[in-house]
């Protein structure tokens, strides 16, 4: 993971930072194993209440190595590409393989995750940045759903997300045509959350602000709206009960109350509390 990403935790909030700048953050093996890597680390380390998505210099995410692409190019056998190896329907990572977890591993998080995005963010890089909860972006930074320039359709994990933001009929257009826009446009279309000067500054202070809330309320909330979006409204109203069960009247609720009537910072815990409460 160290060549490819800097995995840091302060204050509850992880920062996942992509560190091959010199190759626009691209998706090597390497870089996707790490991400991957990352992104389990968050469903088991208590600590971690927020984690924060980026990449360094110019770009967030220019999208898969060209080396894959120039791969499938040179290596051909009657008429297909060698380079294909185990088919993509088999599931190595639960619901996903593993491109896709790549970009699916933010939604199965439990916890929150914002990504803030500068330069690019293309192809597999927009699914990537499509796959955290919240997203922030530089004025001018640049998307695609760029797989048809490739010849492919967009297939890491996404494109339920993408259709649930913006308009089924924009989606096609944009997966059709792989045409560039800008982050000004992105925002419009529902894509960003926010555009910020600096939006890893401002990833961090949204960070912040819910490290400081109750953990398991935060965890609740992610649950309950990464549900599917065609599940019925009696199973949310269920799903809004059974979460609230576990919460209301727990230490953590209490804490919530009493600082907020003390006008004081609330100190929680990291702990399952309905679990301890059941021992």
């Amino acid at each position: 993971m160290e060549n490819r990403i800097d995995f840091k935790v302060e204050n509850h909030i992880a920062h996942i930072h992509m560190v091959r700048g010199d190759k626009m953050n691209a998706l090597d093996n390497d870089m996707m194993m790490a991400l991957i890597e990352a992104g389990e680390r968050l469903k088991t380390d208590k600590n971690i209440r927020v984690a924060v998505l980026s990449g360094e210099g110019k770009a967030f995410c220019a999208g898969l190595d060209m080396a894959n692409f120039a791969q499938m190019a040179s290596a051909s056998s009657g008429g297909k590409s060698d380079v294909t190896r185990t088919k993509l329907a088999e599931r190595t990572h639960g619901l996903a393989n593993r491109p896709q977890q790549v970009a699916y591993a933010w939604r199965e998080a439990p916890v929150p995750v914002i990504a803030a995005a500068q330069g690019f963010a293309l192809g597999g890089g927009f699914q990537l940045f499509m796959g955290a909860d919240m997203r922030y972006a530089a004025p001018e930074t640049k998307f695609s759903i760029m797989e048809i320039k490739w010849g492919l359709v967009p297939d890491m994990g996404t494109t339920h997300v993408m259709t649930r933001v913006a308009g089924e009929d924009v989606v096609k257009e944009l997966a059709m045509t792989g045409r560039i826009f800008l982050a000004e446009e992105a925002r419009e279309l529902g894509f960003l959350t926010r555009i910020c000067d600096d939006p890893l500054a401002s990833a961090m202070d949204t960070a912040g602000q819910i490290a400081a809330r109750n953990p398991q309320a935060i965890r609740g909330i992610k649950r309950l709206f990464n549900e599917p979006a065609d599940r019925d409204i009696a199973a949310t109203l269920m799903l809004e009960s059974v979460l609230q069960d576990d919460i209301i009247g727990y230490p953590n609720q209490i804490e919530a109350v009493t600082a907020e009537l003390e006008k004081r910072p609330a100190h929680f815990t990291d702990e399952d509390e309905t679990a301890k409460a059941a021992e």
